[in-house]
């Protein structure tokens, strides 16, 4: 039995993994410092939540399951036997290996519970429950525990038990059948949107109950008290969705995939140039007039009927074949040089190599530079949102499993 120190509690746990005994708290402190979390989900939508509470100061404490612990430690490019991935998922986290599977894995993470201020559950409906970590049985001992619950389909309805994916969200949430062309079958996004929206949203509830928890403090309740946030990756997914469900309900009308456009809306869409693409929002009835004028079209941007976006969409072929007859001829840097010139919204279509190239996002602070345990230097995101008095940062790397504190952390994280 090996006693480990996390903040004030103390765990018996046999993983050799376990290291350094303490976690010093962020140095340059946050808009959250003072907040302990403590993180049990796997892979992305939990943990991206967790992310995004660390960044901006929480003490993330994240358990991890003996042997390999969380599967995103291998996931994709990997480099000195760990995934890049984990260097942005994990950061501003501390690794606690625990197997919640046995007795004494449970009786620790309780213990770290009872001191936490939020924990975030991504298991399959009533795991938790059958381990004796339901919400209920927390707050006895923890009356002011904020649980962030991030499943499928919610912790509730018929649906509960079935396993869910952020694929399956986005398919069920109705983005799905809007990606592609019309005709062929629906594309993807190459990154999982479910999980990621259903993790903001997360965030968001957190946020609230923290409120919540803040107004309800007395004399019985000296830190307030908590409640379950319950997130479903579907209906973080149909929260984003817009008039979907009001245009079916007022009109009958079940919106189609429209590949690169956006349906009933114009002109908006992507459009072909001399050596590669470009997007262009002329929907606005002022910037509509100011694009076609500079592409030599005033005849349109005069039209009576097409002054206002409903006349546009009603011929919204007419106007996108007059836009790629004049962008086909140019290349992108033409077009969009002379587009933004008259306030036209106007964007190559990047890849990562633009990304990591383009000078807005060097001067927005989006690309930070760490030097990862093993000596590695590293392009990584920066931390979004921008707070100008409270802003949030990178103050750890992500933990080596088991690992209380990286120690890394304990020079720079930054490269020079």
């Amino acid at each position: 039995m090996i006693d480990v120190t996390i903040g004030s509690v103390t765990l018996g746990n046999t993983a050799t993994e376990m290291r350094t005994p303490h976690i010093p708290p962020p140095q340059d402190g946050g808009p959250l410092s003072g907040l302990r979390v403590v993180e049990l989900g796997q892979l992305i939508a939990g943990p991206f939540a967790g992310k995004t509470l660390g960044d901006f100061g929480a003490e993330v404490i994240k358990v991890e399951p003996p042997g390999s612990g969380d599967p995103l430690r291998q996931w994709r490019v990997v480099q000195d036997g760990t995934s890049v991935w984990w260097q942005v998922q994990s950061r501003n986290k501390a690794s606690v290996v625990l197997d919640l599977r046995t007795e004494a894995g449970r009786a620790d993470v309780r213990r770290l519970i009872d001191e936490a201020d939020v924990l975030i559950e991504n298991f399959k409906p009533g795991t938790l429950e059958r381990w004796g970590l339901g919400y209920d049985e927390l707050a006895t001992t923890n009356p002011g525990l904020i649980m962030l619950r991030i499943s499928g389909y919610g912790q509730d309805g018929p649906y509960r038990d079935l396993p869910g994916f952020a694929v399956v969200a986005e398919a069920m949430g109705g983005l799905r059948h809007l990606m592609g062309e019309p005709g062929r079958p629906p594309v993807r996004a190459g990154v999982s949107l479910g999980d990621t929206l259903a993790a903001l949203h997360g965030v968001i509830g957190v946020l609230l109950a923290l409120q919540a928890r803040a107004k309800s403090v007395n004399a019985e309740a000296s830190k307030g008290r908590g409640q379950v946030v319950d997130v479903a990756l579907y209906e973080a997914v149909f929260n984003c969705m817009e008039s979907l469900l009001p245009e079916y309900s007022a009109a009958g009308v079940v919106r189609q995939p429209a590949g690169t456009a956006l349906p009933g809306i114009a002109p908006s869409n992507a459009y072909r140039c001399a050596d590669g693409q470009v997007v262009i929002g002329g929907n606005g009835d002022s910037i509509y007039k100011r694009l076609m004028a500079a592409i030599g079209r005033s005849d349109l941007g005069e039209a009576p009927d097409l002054a206002h976006n409903a006349g546009r969409a009603a011929r919204v072929d007419e106007i996108d074949a007059a836009i790629t007859a004049w962008t086909v001829q140019r290349p992108v840097a033409e077009v969009v040089a002379t587009l933004q010139a008259v306030s036209v919204p106007v964007g190559r279509i990047y890849t990562v190599q633009d990304i990591a190239a383009d000078p807005h996002y060097q001067a927005r602070g989006m690309i930070q530079q760490i030097v990862t345990a093993s000596g590695q230097t590293l392009d990584v995101p920066g931390i979004v949102p921008k707070l100008s008095a409270t802003p949030g940062a990178i103050r750890t790397l992500a933990p080596a499993l088991g690992e209380r504190h990286p120690a890394a952390a304990h020079r720079a994280p930054f490269a020079d």
